[in-house]
């Protein structure tokens, strides 16, 4: 029976949930390491949505992640909308092989998500069929509906829902349990999802798991838990290059970007505040991040992997879009992939292109288990490793399809966002080449040597057989059917 106070509803989510209950104690006081049986190691991976690299840099326990791990600094995602990367994610293959291609409508969200059949492909599956314990904590996709939809396959504890976007006042289908949260401090769902974690963690640490902590924060409307609505009054949105920036004609902007109007004082003051709470919206984030580490370290859990990203990231006043995050450009598309565990280097970058479709394959490698499908990506266990192999990808194939309006799409574009044409979008490591789908048939091309903020179209300059090539070498990205043919398209540099 679904109940409605929030204050019995905490009681009984914590006890359905797990309670934290007290585990066995040394001498010394800490928590028994567990000894697992099965040398296989545990991973953790914390999906964040819609957080952009700007905010690490206020987020302490990510920042000491990178000082104990692996940054990937050239990640980046399929479509930088939430359910086709997720759908991305989860099955290790591109928009075009999903078919997930918006988060609502006939090729949008949990219900193209399950017509193509991908539900049967996620990495969950492939891991659970080998024995290993998975869990889901937190969003799924949209359109999951927690009271119709029930308990995808794969997972062997599934804490999901669809909708918690303003934190407070959600439905969680908890192995088939409703439990309804409703406003109390103690329902803020980052809390809710870090106290689940952290009981899951416990009672699964004497054998190899899968957890996803999948969080809404910091998404619009940008909630904060109500103890950080008080912090970090004095940051604003940052002021690169980009910041305000108006095309000129000698910059050659695409046409949907030259309709942008300039940003006004008000406007400013509103991306500001966007900001600010998107950086305190983060700080429960971190806080579960530094909790899950403590248990870690306290269970002695030397074989374990602790995986941060993001489904895409989102721009604030660049190139005076407000807040949004569907264009081809870094600031959407390039996100946070940081990575500690065994034999990870402390302190390691890699600038290899990575992609959002390679963690699939990664979760499947590190399980010892064969993936439920055959990814278009490839592990990055290697380059945890410190390990480039000889022939990697040249590029990251970014494919996106206007969305048509919907009210109930939570990302639907507010007027000068940034609602560009369908495009498709090779991202190299020194350049970006973006096809629009418009009456003109644009093209774009930046040169991220000597613009790195994305601002002048230099298209025009190259040669026709350079375009040609590009435009081919997209072409064969864009239609790559399986994992020989899809590394083909994506290890060639025209």
């Amino acid at each position: 029976m679904l109940m409605r106070r929030s204050t019995v509803l905490f009681s009984l989510a914590a006890s359905a949930w797990g309670v934290l209950v007290s585990p066995s104690r040394s001498v010394a006081g800490e928590i028994d390491p567990a000894t697992p049986s099965d040398p296989r190691p545990s991973v953790i991976f914390v999906l964040t949505d819609d957080l952009a690299w700007n905010l690490v840099p206020y987020m302490p326990q990510v920042l000491q992640m990178q000082r104990d791990g692996v940054t990937f600094t050239n990640y980046f995602v399929t479509d930088s909308l939430c359910c086709p990367s997720r759908a991305s994610i989860f099955t290790g293959l591109l928009p075009h092989n999903t078919g997930v291609l918006a988060n609502t409508g006939l090729q949008g969200g949990y219900r193209a998500f399950n017509q193509n059949d991908n539900e049967a492909r996620s990495f969950a599956v492939a891991l659970q069929n080998a024995g290993i314990a998975t869990a889901m904590i937190g969003k799924y996709l949209n359109g999951y509906h927690p009271v119709r939809d029930g308990v995808p396959v794969g997972w062997t504890e599934w804490n999901g829902l669809g909708w918690g976007y303003a934190g407070f006042d959600y439905t969680v289908n908890r192995n088939g349990q409703l439990l309804n949260y409703g406003h109390e401090p103690d329902d803020y769902f980052t809390d809710v999802a870090s106290r689940a974690a952290l009981s899951f963690i416990e009672r699964h640490a004497s054998e190899p798991y899968l957890l996803e902590i999948s969080t809404f924060a910091p998404h619009a409307p940008y909630t904060p838990a109500p103890r950080d609505r008080t912090t970090f009054l004095d940051v604003r949105a940052p002021r690169t290059p980009a910041f305000g920036w108006q095309p000129v004609a000698e910059d050659n902007a695409p046409e949907w970007l030259k309709r942008v109007p300039a940003l006004t004082a008000r406007d400013e003051a509103v991306l500001d505040r966007e900001f600010r709470k998107r950086v305190q919206a983060v700080q429960a984030v971190d806080r579960m991040i530094g909790e899950v580490r403590a248990l870690l370290r306290a269970q002695g859990a030397t074989n374990t992997y602790l995986i941060f990203s993001s489904d895409n990231g989102l721009h604030l006043g660049d190139w005076s879009l407000r807040a949004g995050k569907m264009t081809p450009f870094d600031t959407d598309i390039r996100v946070p992939l940081i990575v500690v565990g065994p034999g990870v280097a402390a302190g390691a970058t890699v600038d290899s292109i990575v992609e959002n479709i390679d963690l699939c394959p990664t979760f499947t490698e590190l399980a010892g288990v064969i993936p439920s499908t055959t990814p278009d990506g490839r592990s990055l266990v290697s380059l945890f490793n410190g390990i480039t192999p000889d022939r990697w990808r040249q590029a990251a194939l970014i494919e996106h399809q206007r969305p048509e309006f919907d009210p109930d799409d939570p990302d639907v574009a507010e007027p000068g966002a940034g609602n560009p044409p369908t495009y498709a979008a090779l991202r190299f490591a020194d350049a970006l080449y973006v096809e629009y789908d418009d009456a003109r048939q644009t093209r774009s091309y930046y040169d991220l040597v000597h613009d790195p903020y994305e601002l002048h179209n230099i298209v025009d300059r190259l040669e026709p057989d350079r375009l040609d090539q590009l435009h081919q070498r997209l072409e064969a990205n864009k239609s790559c059917r399986g994992s020989d043919d899809c590394w083909r398209a994506q290890s060639v540099r025209p």
